[in-house]
């Protein structure tokens, strides 16, 4: 059991934690959920002791192992394999001390020791959960300087993972993963026999592995029962009461300064009304559930190109004179939605940049329609913003002779208006640095949007809104992402990287889920081929959601327009209004009328304007329906 008891956290004059509690029962896998900037790692921190509480503590049984992950990846010429196996401290300690030992009574005591922990298994288990997270055995046997940060990231967890502790802390364990490791994780940790707090922004991550979510906002944190879709349908419940009892309370507050106000000055109320007086006082107001008015992303809509907006026939791609990929057939439409499937390293981002013509082809054939704009999301973006300008900086020098006003409009369709607009970006959380680096990518509406893993620094909310933007956006996009929830609800093709080739992989996302499994399970190690899925019409798939698209987009177009006419109608009649109520005013038409000539207008006007309104009522009617 992990008790947090009152925990207050400052940081730079700034309050964390305020009296953060919670009890988390014994061998649960919690979520530890909360907005970009909330506190999720400084408790995290307070759990495993790096950082000391201002008040408070955190409790857990004597003896308790932690395993946690140092923010400095794993390096040096030791082997992903090695570095595992010395993650069991205590059985490298026993074995290196079996080889040295003379005396046979201790030696007895470490043979028995190395059965009881399972020791002799341990290079089967290391082995196993490196091939889960993507090395195969030709990687596990090169040394870790050979490999990237992420890679070496993944060493990490393993190693974590191998060393089996009594309460495991991941902090977006998932950010390094591909969908494949993150399918192979999420199974381990369902089947891991101790307590598990993993800090995560992937929905079905949270679904599928924890059976709490702890939430944690405005420095206080609440325990909610059941993975994240449960915890949405709670905190709703939840936020409905919290607006009721404020609603009362205000009623309660008015009604006590009335009778404050109206019975203080006579002397035979005086006391009653003094009495309220103090209990007025000592009332703590109820906060009104406030949407954050910042969560917004908003992309500007293209203008229309004939298809295709891309063809490729047998192209092939890759660096210096070794292609990545060869006999790629591809045909990108206006209105396409297609996700890249595969492992990391085969191959995604090297197609990526050939659909956004930053790699040529090296053989075949590869058109583009030379109007077409793309906009091109990666992490290196984020990470190359300078941290010390601000988001009105970065626009100003990319929107190049745009007016003020246009360059504060494209900000201010991804939450930067404001204040926020002359933030330094050094002072951003990694979502508000991912949303700039959006902003900025789409400054020239562009028709094909593709996004290389955009959700690594977005939290719950923030991968929610994008999600809604795309669907909402005119324009193409592309995907490689590891969040399966973004995937099914944006995409409407899929496409397999895999064995040097890109092929359209037939069948949802659940098949090519179901198809990692049994290849991790040992069931299907004849590989994620597209023909092992069950057949279904993508063409009818990709024809059913553009015809929606469509309508969606004709029903908003439908409510814009009655939104105008409404507006216009309403002008109108004011100036009626004012025409009749002070003539001399009157200017235009209305001048020259008479007062039965306008009473007439008037009347046809509020005939018109019943209609405009029907009118409306039925697109936003439509639109809500689609």
């Amino acid at each position: 059991m992990l008790n947090l008891n009152a925990i207050t956290v400052r940081l730079g004059g700034r309050t964390i934690l305020d009296r953060a509690a919670a009890t988390l029962p014994p061998r649960s896998r919690v979520g530890l959920i909360g907005r970009n900037g909330a506190g999720k790692s400084t408790l995290m921190k307070v759990m495993i002791g790096q950082i000391d509480p201002d008040e408070g503590s955190c409790d857990m049984p004597r003896d308790t192992r932690l395993g946690y992950i140092a923010q400095e990846a794993p390096s040096g010429t030791a082997t992903p394999f090695d570095t595992v196996l010395a993650a069991d401290t205590e059985r490298a300690a026993l074995m290196a001390e079996s080889e040295t030992t003379e005396d046979p009574d201790r030696l007895g005591h470490i043979y028995e020791r190395l059965t009881a922990i399972d020791a002799y298994t341990a290079p089967a288990r290391a082995a196993r959960i490196l091939v889960g997270l993507g090395f195969d055995e030709e990687m596990q046997g090169r040394p870790l300087d050979s490999y990237s940060g992420g890679w070496k990231m993944r060493v990490a967890l393993a190693a974590l993972l191998f060393s089996n502790p009594d309460l495991l802390l991941l902090d977006e364990p998932s950010n390094h993963l591909d969908l494949e490791a993150t399918l192979w994780l999420e199974n381990f940790l369902k089947a891991y026999r101790g307590t598990v707090v993993v800090i995560s922004h992937e929905r079905d991550l949270l679904n599928n592995v924890v059976d709490y979510i702890l939430h944690l906002e405005g420095g206080k944190v609440t325990l909610y029962p059941g993975g994240y879709d449960a915890f949405e349908r709670q905190r709703a419940e939840r936020l409905v009461q919290q607006e009721a009892a404020r609603a009362k309370q205000q009623a309660e507050r008015e009604k006590l300064q009335d009778y404050v106000a109206r019975n203080s000055a006579r002397a035979s109320t005086a006391k009653q009304a003094q009495s309220r007086a103090k209990a007025l006082a000592k009332m703590q107001p109820i906060a009104a559930a406030i949407e954050d008015p910042t969560l917004h992303f908003g992309f500007p809509s293209p203008a229309e190109l004939r298809p295709p907006l891309i063809t490729m026939d047998m192209a092939a791609v890759g660096y210096t004179d070794t292609p990545i990929l060869r006999r790629i057939n591809l045909r990108i439409d206006p209105d396409d939605r297609l996700a890249l499937l595969g492992r990391n390293g085969n191959g995604k981002t090297t197609l990526a940049r050939l659909i956004a013509a930053q790699l040529k082809p090296m053989e075949g054939d590869m058109a583009s329609s030379p109007k077409m704009n793309v906009g091109y999301f990666t992490q290196y973006q984020v990470e190359e913003l300078d941290v010390t300008d601000t988001p009105l900086e970065h626009m100003t020098r990319v929107m190049k002779g745009a007016t003020p006003g246009a360059v504060r409009a494209q900000l201010g369709r991804f939450g930067f208006s404001g204040e926020r607009a002359t933030q330094k970006v050094g002072s951003m959380s990694g979502g508000e640095r991912a949303r700039l680096a959006l902003a900025l990518i789409t400054r020239d509406a562009p028709h094909l949007l593709i996004l290389d893993e955009p959700t690594n620094h977005l939290d719950v909310d923030s991968r929610e809104a994008l999600v809604q933007a795309l669907n909402d956006y005119s324009g193409a996009v592309v995907i490689v992402s590891h969040d399966r929830h973004m995937i099914e609800l944006v995409a409407d093709r899929l496409v397999l990287v895999d064995n040097g080739t890109a092929q359209p992989f037939d069948g949802s996302l659940d098949d090519y889920t179901d198809i990692i499994l049994r290849k991790s399970d040992g069931n299907g190690a004849d590989g994620a081929g597209g023909g092992d899925a069950p057949k279904v019409d993508r063409k009818a798939e990709k024809r059913n959601a553009a015809q929606w698209r469509e309508k969606q987009k004709a029903a908003k177009n439908a409510v814009s327009k009655a939104e105008r006419d409404m507006a216009a109608l309403a002008a109108e009649r004011s100036r009626i209004d004012q025409a009749l109520f002070d003539p001399k005013s009157a200017t235009g038409a209305e001048a020259k009328m008479t007062t039965s000539e306008l009473m007439v207008k008037r009347a046809a006007i509020e005939k018109k304007l019943e209609t405009a309104e029907e009118v409306w009522m039925e697109a936003s009617a439509a639109l809500e329906d689609l």
